[in-house]
């Protein structure tokens, strides 16, 4: 067995003991026109708009999507720089004829 076949067969044994472990709830699946959707309870209720769902073996693996921040996000959580900016020359430019 190739040493990426080891890693995935233990990715899958790990993966097998946390679902054993992890807290469990009966959900009801349900018909949406030709769609069949899950009814998720609350305390499962994921801070999300989007998902990502994909199977892994016999399970549906259900992820939210991780959304990138917004450039004003981003801008607005920026520190003030302590630095101070060498002064820059900047003349005028010359006029331009453009007819």
């Amino acid at each position: 067995m190739t040493s990426t076949g080891r890693l995935h067969r233990l990715r899958h044994v790990l993966d097998s003991q946390r679902r054993k472990d992890a807290p469990k709830r009966h959900a009801r699946l349900f018909r949406n026109g030709r769609n069949q959707a899950l009814r998720i309870p609350r305390d499962f209720e994921l801070a999300a708009d989007e998902v990502i769902i994909y199977r892994e073996d016999h399970c549906l693996v259900v992820e939210p999507v991780q959304r990138t921040p917004s450039l004003a996000r981003v801008l607005s959580e920026l520190k003030p720089l302590e630095e101070r900016f060498p002064p820059i020359d900047d003349p005028p430019s010359d006029p331009e004829d453009l007819l």
